[in-house]
């Protein structure tokens, strides 16, 4: 479904050049869900927006059900972004004055959908992420937490084919976490969506396919049925290491 080779994006500053993804070799196939973890400035967060094609690199390619996202014009881009990307941001993206079910529905909205069916399709979401009772409610209205949650509705909302999610659960108590990483899970197993997650929640390691580890825009590791053990402990930024 996803594949990446030989991935490179650099940023330059004063003096110096940054390379925030190095050489980066990754597949993710329909059905899986594969864990990255890795600790702040690794690389995770430009990673993840190479592959939603928000950002370009400077050589490699990366290819999405066999196609070479530096060939799309920037309608296809649009078009892959909306119909068959659902990205979970770090910081929410939702829109201030309009309810918990109207954020949910904006995706299908912009892909043609009628306002109506539109809020029919967002509210199973919304009921599965635990927010059925909030349908109505505005995000200044929400705890920081439940507007994560909008934010996993919404990706989820018109049935991608890869799922993107950038620390979904880094405003969740460890319940609700456990909740949502189980819900992406059974979202790539049943619905064969490919779902990458970058994360610092050692729940994650115990429930993904995979899991890989990012370190100065290096992939090190890429390890089947669960993270390496060492890594994870070594990784100072991972909930277990902070305790």
């Amino acid at each position: 479904m996803l594949e990446l080779a030989g991935v490179d994006k650099r940023f330059h500053g004063v003096g110096e050049e940054v390379r925030a993804v190095d050489s980066v070799d990754l597949t993710v196939n329909a059905g899986e869900l594969v864990a990255l973890f890795g600790p702040s400035g690794s690389g995770k967060t430009t990673l993840l927006l190479l592959i939603a094609a928000l950002l370009q690199p400077d050589s490699g390619t990366i290819s999405f059900d066999g196609r070479d996202l530096a060939s799309f014009s920037e309608s296809e881009a649009s078009d892959y972004l909306l119909r068959d990307v659902g990205f979970v941001y770090q910081n929410f993206h939702l829109m201030p004055r309009v309810s918990a079910i109207e954020n949910t529905a904006i995706k299908l909205l912009l892909s043609g959908v009628g306002a109506r069916e539109a809020q029919a399709m967002a509210r199973p979401w919304l009921e599965r992420v635990g927010l059925g009772d909030r349908l109505q409610s505005k995000p200044h209205e929400l705890s920081g937490g439940e507007r994560q949650r909008i934010a996993i509705a919404r990706a989820l909302s018109g049935n991608p084919r890869l799922i993107l999610a950038d620390e979904p659960t880094g405003n969740l108590d460890s319940a609700r976490s456990k909740e949502i990483i189980g819900l992406l899970s059974s979202i790539a197993h049943e619905r064969e969506t490919a779902v990458l997650l970058v994360t610092h929640d050692i729940e994650a390691a115990a429930i993904a396919d995979r899991t890989c580890m990012l370190r100065d825009g290096k992939l090190l590791e890429d390890d089947p049925r669960g993270a390496s053990r060492t890594a994870l402990t070594l990784d100072p930024h991972t909930p277990a290491a902070q305790a």
